[in-house]
């Protein structure tokens, strides 16, 4: 019995992944640009479909599909740079409304491009067989996963804690008017920032090609959960998205066993207790 709930848990902890890519995208530009940006569950939509066109044309290698994902470093320049720039200064519905039409535009925009199919990809080579864990027989790929997302948590605290741009980047957080005065060419900054998370969310949809099936509108599923990610961590902390992310899938997985009626409310339940005992989040800093 013990075996099995550690074996579920761990199915719960690879799918956390996924949901944490996201979120620390979307988390790092509130912590910076403070801005809510809805759209964010598009380039996760989009990251997937790059790579999706790039496997294809590479003949199936998931490796090399990989290098569509500057693609979406290059939309998101744009939206930033043309878009969302000028309503920094504005109140935050403004802000979600802008966010909210690209949503909607990237959905038609994928739609067109590619259908509005559901299409399921094989996994990668080397990767596309099971080990044994706890006795059971667990997806190789979805310890590549596990990996992957540890390494991006240390690495962004490696970037943002141990580099002079990570210095920049709290400096602009914390005071951009001081900032600026000091050199700092923050709107540089906030562009390479929004660049950096949208890719984050790119690299989650690429990676969830062989697990979870291409359509359009996947990006309004996974960014809800995000935003309960990031509310429950605290919005703007990077250590908040990855430990409520992990709490998240294991509730998710853990439902799925115990309260399968329930299972999809079991989020929505938990950012709701923490919005009453601490609406700053779990380790969100309290302002005012």
């Amino acid at each position: 019995m013990i075996e099995a709930l550690l074996f579920q848990g761990l199915v719960g902890l690879s799918e956390a992944m996924y949901l944490w890519m996201v979120a620390a995208g979307l988390s790092l530009i509130f912590g910076v640009l403070r801005v809510l940006n809805f759209a964010h569950g598009s380039f996760y939509m989009l990251g997937a479909y790059l790579t999706l066109t790039a496997l294809r044309a590479f003949g199936g290698n998931f490796w090399l599909a990989l290098a569509a994902l500057p693609g979406i470093c290059v939309i998101a320049w744009g939206m930033e740079r043309f878009f969302l720039r000028h309503v920094y200064h504005l109140e935050v519905a403004y802000q979600l409304l802008l966010t909210f039409a690209f949503v909607l535009i990237f959905d038609d925009l994928t739609r067109l491009v590619w259908g509005p199919v559901y299409q399921a990809p094989p996994t990668p080579r080397g990767l596309d067989r099971a080990v044994s864990v706890l006795g059971r027989p667990f997806p190789l790929y979805n310890l590549f996963i596990l990996g992957v997302g540890v390494a991006l948590g240390v690495g962004l605290w490696l970037l943002l804690e141990r580099t002079r741009w990570g210095r920049l980047i709290r400096a602009a957080a914390m005071d951009r008017e001081m900032a600026s005065a000091l050199g700092i060419r923050v709107p540089r900054l906030y562009t390479a920032v929004f660049v950096l998370g949208a890719l984050l969310a790119g690299l989650g949809g690429a990676l969830s090609l062989p697990i979870h099936a291409v359509s359009p509108g996947m990006g309004e599923l996974i960014i809800i959960e995000a935003f309960i990610v990031v509310v429950v961590g605290g919005l703007g902390s990077l250590t908040g998205a990855f430990l409520s992310a992990l709490l998240i899938g294991l509730l998710h997985a853990y439902g799925i066993v115990f309260l399968p009626v329930f299972e999809m409310a079991l989020a929505f339940i938990l950012m709701a207790v923490v919005l009453i005992l601490r609406p700053w989040g779990l380790f969100g800093v309290r302002e005012g």
